[in-house]
């Protein structure tokens, strides 16, 4: 009997060791950049494509992300009840660019805040994973905690989501680590830029050290970034400063999108 259960406490703590040591890497996990490929969009904007890998697993991800100075751009959260591609919405609305939005329910219905042109479409919502709200005031272009939210500026476009992956350019703790798939998000970084993208699959965990971590918006460190829609709803679409255009198509009808247009 003795035995028997010195067995299970190795065994145990056995375990315990291979669960910290995971809860470790995951922690300390750092994405180094392998390639870049930069297009000029108009009012100098720039598009990335970037490839990264983490170096102590050797896993790679693709990210496209398009990063412009919020002085000469401003956001757009733009309503799609008809279910329209994203190509057709940003050509129509004269975007430069544009990604889809948050979360909706299966009646096609948005879940949690929406504002668009100064009119609120959906309510803000209070729930675990839609923990942060993306927006552009007459201060500029923001991400914020939904309990930082105030009525008190003048917002004209707003869309909440999540969950937060970037804090202070560290990754948020306690993320999934182990559910993979297409991600979406937006950020905001120093020197007045923001930024909009989608990577290959990872876990939120990985986005959050990617973001964190690799120089994925060139010269200009994140600060704070946060989860839009991903999985079959991510899509991306910019367009070059020579009238051309790179786009990844969704999978799937989303109910809204982020586009920027120039100021």
């Amino acid at each position: 009997m003795l035995r028997r259960i010195t067995l299970q406490t190795r065994i145990a703590r056995n375990l315990w060791t291979l669960l910290l040591l995971a809860i470790l890497a995951s922690a300390h996990a750092e994405w180094n950049v392998l390639s870049v490929e930069q297009d000029a969009g108009r009012t100098g904007i720039e598009h990335r494509h970037v490839v990264v890998e983490d170096t102590g697993l050797g896993q790679r991800a693709d990210i496209d992300v398009v990063v412009f100075s919020a002085k000469s751009c401003a956001l757009r959260v733009i309503d799609n009840p008809e279910g329209e591609s994203l190509s057709t919405i940003m050509k129509r609305e004269k975007c430069v660019c544009g990604v889809n939005g948050g979360y909706f329910d299966p009646e096609f219905k948005p879940i949690g805040l929406r504002i668009s042109n100064g009119e609120t479409f959906s309510p803000l919502r209070r729930a675990r994973m839609i923990t942060g709200i993306l927006l552009q005031s007459d201060r500029g272009i923001d991400v914020i905690r939904v309990g930082e939210f105030s009525r008190a500026k003048r917002i004209t476009s707003a869309i909440q989501s999540g969950p937060f992956l970037v804090e202070s350019s560290t990754p948020v703790r306690g993320l999934n680590s182990s559910q993979l798939a297409r991600r979406t998000f937006a950020g905001i970084a120093n020197r007045d830029r923001a930024l909009l993208g989608v990577c290959s699959d990872v876990s939120l965990s990985e986005l959050a050290n990617i973001l964190a971590t690799a120089a994925v918006a060139g010269n200009s460190k994140i600060r704070r970034a946060m989860n839009l829609d991903g999985g079959s709803s991510s899509a991306f679409w910019f367009a070059r400063e020579n009238g051309s255009v790179f786009s990844i198509r969704g999978q799937k009808p989303v109910r809204d999108f982020v586009g920027v247009v120039p100021k």
